[in-house]
């Protein structure tokens, strides 16, 4: 599938062009897909230099919690769980507490910390692919997860409301919280179906009720604290938790009588290789994408909806934010210059800067998760991935519009 969207990208690109040329004269119209090609394959490589220090570290962090006996802990407390959903992961898998690190990076929205553990959390995971060409049933079940995982403190898309005049930036907290947990249920449950993972296991209930029950007392809680905290206290949080998981690891490596620093040094090494291997698969997805939104393809999609919407009598302001609705599984930067462009148009207090910043927050940008994990295992052939991915993106955006309409208004 990800063979035919690739391609599918350029041919719609180029079709669209050929077809502004003839009937609208664009002369315009090939040179802005040439210049998409440069730009974006520019940005491909500076991504991936850019991440060179922050894959260091974390790497560095993640030797650490090898070595201390801190992943085989976390392994051994949640194998129950994971021998339901991953049956192939052996008892004592680093891939387990990687897997959990790279969830709670996720939901407290620390995506320069995600990133690399999840990268490594797919390299260990590898290790238990039996066919190292194509993707694992689990390394697909990961996949999944992170691209739609709950995030807890969406503390960029709070900045920006702020930076665009918004009178309360915070209070799309509770309805990103919802549109991404749905998200995220969608894409478990529908991975759970297609894997013949058995639903009714006690343990697998046990872990969808506690999960539903602690978004529901986040979502309260938070509905209790003024508008004008929630940002403070969320952006408190986040750095708190994070600082004080990296001196609990030191002091751990400490205890054990590990060498800290050489052992940090032997896994950040590791952080140069990961981030020139992914290089080819970033070139590929966002120089396609490039080209696809240069075409200007996309807006003949919204003014389709718009008619449509005139034809059926339905209110059509949600069509105003689909760019970044459509953006978003494609790329996390364009998505954000969408939702930024919307609250600049339409203002960060209406309707459409409400639902564009929740959309932003409702899932993550599935194509980039895809080329990053899976190129760092050199797998192209990512099997169902791309399309339950999909299927979890258009479950999170479509949450999110109606979430919005109830939260803000008619």
């Amino acid at each position: 599938m990800m063979n035919i969207i690739w391609g599918g990208m350029f041919l719609v690109a180029i079709i669209t062009a050929i077809f502004k040329l003839i009937f609208f004269q664009d002369l315009k119209i090939f040179g802005l897909l040439t210049n998409a090609i440069f730009q974006n394959a520019k940005i491909s490589v500076d991504i991936s230099l850019g991440l060179i220090g922050i894959l260091c570290f974390w790497l560095g962090i993640l030797e650490l919690v090898e070595k201390n006996g801190i992943a085989q802990k976390i392994s051994h407390k949640l194998y129950p769980f994971f021998k339901v959903i991953m049956k192939d992961i052996p008892k004592d898998s680093p891939a387990i507490s990687s897997i959990v690190l790279n969830m709670s990076a996720n939901f407290l929205g620390l995506d320069n910390a995600a990133t690399p553990i999840g990268i490594r959390a797919m390299e260990q995971l590898q290790e238990h692919n039996k066919d190292k060409t194509q993707a694992s049933d689990a390394q697909i079940l990961f996949m999944l997860i992170n691209s739609s995982s709950v995030c807890f403190i969406p503390i960029t898309i709070f900045m920006y409301r702020a930076q665009m005049g918004a009178i309360f930036p915070t209070d799309v907290f509770i309805p990103i919280l919802l549109a991404t947990s749905i998200s995220t249920l969608v894409a478990f449950l529908s991975i759970a179906v297609k894997q013949h993972i058995d639903l009714t296991n006690v343990i697998i209930r046990k872990m969808l009720f506690y999960f539903i029950l602690f978004i529901m007392v986040i979502c309260c809680g938070f509905s209790l604290i003024n508008h004008e905290n929630r940002l403070v206290i969320s952006s408190f949080l986040g750095n708190v938790i994070l600082i004080l998981a990296i001196g609990y690891i030191i002091y751990v490596s400490i205890k054990s009588k590990i060498k800290c620093y050489d052992v940090f040094i032997d896994g950040a090494k590791n952080g140069f290789n990961v981030a020139i291997k992914i290089i080819p698969y970033l070139v590929s997805m966002l120089v396609a994408i490039g080209v696809f939104r240069a075409s200007g393809f996309l807006d003949f999609v919204l003014q389709c909806f718009r008619e449509l919407c005139e034809i059926y009598s339905i209110d059509n302001t949600f069509v105003d934010v689909l760019p970044t609705a459509f953006i978003k599984p494609l790329s996390g930067s364009g998505a954000r210059a969408m939702m930024i462009e919307t609250m600049n148009n339409f203002g960060a207090n209406s309707l459409q800067g409400f639902m564009a910043s929740v959309i932003q927050g409702s899932t993550e940008t599935t194509f980039y998760v895809i080329a990053v994990y899976f190129g760092a295992v050199k797998i192209s052939n990512t099997r169902y991935a791309l399309k339950y991915g999909l299927w979890a993106d258009l479950a999170g955006i479509i949450s999110a519009i109606i979430i919005s309409y109830l939260f803000y208004g008619n």
